[in-house]
């Protein structure tokens, strides 16, 4: 039998939508939000050659125009004032969360509650700030040497890496304000839409080159099939849930007893998320995107690994899903899904697996159960990532379809649906609260309602 919150979901309509006016307050909040990072992404940064930085990046597109481009919804390739993107946040936000599970002096600072929260945010911005300068400060020595500035010299350098720094904790702060006064996670939505917006110029030059019959029409439609039963097993992967039996025992609240319940603790099949992806793309990218940068003035170590670590390649798609397999293991049970904690937790609050023991018991055996739910979740992370990868290079699509940015843009759109029904339905129960005329909701001076008369 569906639930009460289930029957007031199903029960949503535009009319009770058009009601829920702080609901929509927030929508148009982060809208306005977003389209100011997006007129932030044309805006270039001083000092560039805007005719030589379009040749450099037509040039480019095999290291810079996958991950990198896409993280920064095409400021990168526009040398704007956001090409750094949101990643040196996600970057160090990672890294933090990692430190935090292996640090002992953060792990204590992270169970202090919101006191505990606000440090590890600020030493999360600190990290962001550091990350940023050195990425900014390699990206201005890149576009010097590149020939890219109009006057080289100390000022130029300066000038790009104050702007690239500034942009990114502007980002930062603006994906702060979507998340405390907006709908969804702010940073997510600055990543989504920055994927999306391209979407539509990259879409149109690749049915351009069907066109022009440099891809045949059966090519597109099995792509556009592809495309679609991608997303449509991303979110049913998402959805899938391990659902492991929880018994609390009889307890007993002055006279009166109360009977032993049941629930059940939810282990996703991917509790890594996207970070798995992320990782593995940052870390694989990062030789081509050097050489790039250099202006392919490369020795010959550095042009045995493009040769055999470039996108595409065998060794590449063997260490991409290896590094996938590995981040997904160890970010779950770092950060996402720590069994001790769970167990520990289970113990305090009296539930138990039946059939097992509390304490160490469970923590083996959650262990043992994640454990044979991730080699699902690795493998779903590393068809989906890997799948893009070979037709685009077999087929030669010329536009980056990743299977990072559908397992993005699935979670983010996910999220945020969610978001806005919890508010429809807080909303839906305010309003039952409302006509209930309870004692709490009688304004100040208003006469109590009468009470009917008592049956005898």
């Amino acid at each position: 039998m569906a639930s009460a919150a289930e029957q007031m979901a199903a029960n949503f309509s535009w009319g009770t939508f058009g009601k829920a006016t702080e609901l929509r307050q927030r929508i148009w909040f982060t809208i306005g939000l977003l389209i100011i990072y997006r007129l932030g992404t044309y805006i270039p940064v001083p000092g560039i050659d805007g005719g030589a930085l379009r040749n450099f990046m037509e040039g480019a597109q095999a290291g810079l125009g996958g991950i990198l481009s896409m993280f920064t919804g095409g400021a990168l390739s526009r040398m704007g004032v956001f090409a750094l993107g949101i990643m040196p946040y996600i970057s160090a936000s990672i890294i933090v969360q990692l430190l935090s599970s292996m640090v002992p002096a953060l792990e204590q600072i992270k169970k202090e509650g919101e006191q505990g929260r606000k440090k590890i945010n600020q030493y999360t911005r600190y990290a962001t700030v550091v990350l940023a300068f050195f990425q900014a400060w390699g990206l201005a020595v890149s576009l010097q040497s590149g020939g890219l500035a109009h006057t080289p010299g100390m000022f130029f350098l300066a000038s790009v890496v104050i702007t690239l720094v500034g942009g990114t904790m502007f980002l930062m702060w603006l994906g702060e304000q979507i998340t405390a006064r907006g709908i969804g996670n702010g940073i997510s939505l600055i990543i989504f839409v920055g994927i999306v917006a391209e979407i539509p110029s990259h879409l149109a030059q690749f049915l351009a080159q069907g066109r022009t019959g440099a891809i045949s029409t059966p090519v597109i439609l099995g792509v556009m099939v592809m495309i679609i039963a991608v997303v449509a097993f991303v979110v049913f992967m998402e959805r899938a849930l391990r659902k492991i039996h929880i018994q609390y025992p009889r307890r007993q609240v002055g006279m009166k007893i109360y009977d032993g319940q049941s629930s059940h603790l939810p282990i996703k099949v991917n509790p890594a998320g996207v970070i798995p992806a992320i990782f593995a793309s940052s870390l694989l990218l990062l030789p081509v995107t050097i050489s790039t940068f250099s202006g392919n003035q490369t020795g010959p170590v550095m042009s045995t690994i493009l040769a055999y670590f470039g996108p595409g390649q065998p060794l590449y798609l063997l260490f991409f899903t290896a590094m996938i397999v590995f981040f997904a293991y160890f970010y779950t049970h770092n950060v996402a899904f720590k069994t001790e904690e769970v167990a520990d937790n289970l113990k305090n609050q009296g539930g138990f697996i039946p059939g097992i023991r509390p304490g160490k018991r469970t923590e083996d055996y959650l262990t043992y159960v994640v454990n044979r739910v991730l080699v699902l979740g690795a493998a779903y992370l590393a068809f989906v990532c890997l799948l893009p990868e070979i037709i685009r290079h077999q087929l030669a699509i010329p536009f980056y379809f990743g299977g990072t940015s559908v397992l993005i843009v699935v979670s983010v759109v996910m999220d945020t649906i969610n978001q806005v029904q919890s508010h429809l339905l807080a909303h839906q129960y305010e309003g039952l609260i409302e006509k209930s005329q309870l004692r709490g909701k009688r304004k100040a001076g208003e006469p109590r309602p009468k009470k009917a008369p008592a049956r005898r």
